[in-house]
This record gives structure tokens, sequence and C-alpha cells, in this order.
């Protein structure tokens, strides 16, 4: 399993930006997707977005597309989640995980989440 730490949630203001960032410890994410996933309170976690190993292909859900955008420096072992025009129905804890696709944007079977970064999107 993967051990992933999401950072650079926060709180800010609807139309504001935020980049979250899921960085690998200890090995390389060269070879796997990964992806981003967000619970809200009271709701079931669900796929944000996903990006393939190498970078080239992505997938988003399509309450972001336009607004979000998914990219990863392998160098770094980093995926980043860039995220402009946010809304109030944004806010929710967002984690990072290997996911089983791109077109696919679920997380791997057995994933171990980790503590996620909270985003909360208020006035």
């Amino acid at each position: 399993q993967l051990q992933l730490v999401e950072s650079g949630g926060g709180l800010v203001q609807p139309g504001g930006s935020l980049r979250l960032s899921c960085a690998a410890s200890g090995f390389t994410l060269d070879y796997y997707a990964i992806g981003w996933f967000r619970q809200a309170p009271g709701k079931e976690r669900e796929g944000v977005s996903c990006i393939s190993s190498s970078g080239e292909s992505t997938n988003y859900a399509d309450s972001v597309k336009g607004r979000f955008t998914i990219s990863r420096d392998n160098a770094k072992s980093t995926v980043y989640l860039q995220m402009h025009s946010l809304k109030p129905e944004d806010t929710a804890v967002y984690y990072c995980a290997e996911s089983i696709g791109v077109r696919v944007c679920m997380p791997a079977t057995g994933t171990s989440w980790g503590q996620g970064t909270q985003v909360t999107v208020s006035s």
C-alpha cells in the first residue's frame, strides 16, 4: 500500500483558490495512477480527479471540470490539485490515493486512507 500525505487545505472564500499536494515518502510514485478524492460531512467519498503515471492522461468529475487541474512531478514524487473558483459545495476533506485507473477514477482495492486535508469554502 502506498503511504501518501496530503497538505495544502484551508479556509477560503467562495471564488478563491487553493493548491493541494500529495507527497509520497520513501518510494517513487512513477508507476502509479493517483487520484484525489473527497468526502463531505454526511456524504460518501467521491472521486474528484485522477492522473496517469506519466501525467499524460487526466480525468475530472463533472462538478470540478474547468475549475480544478491535477498535475504531478514524479521527480518530487508529488501530485497536485490546483483548485480555482471554489464553491461552498467543494467543502470536504480531500484525500489522495492510488487509483485503479484514470478513466475509472476509483481508489485501488485495499486503500488505506491518510488523514486528508480539510478544505472549507465559506464567506
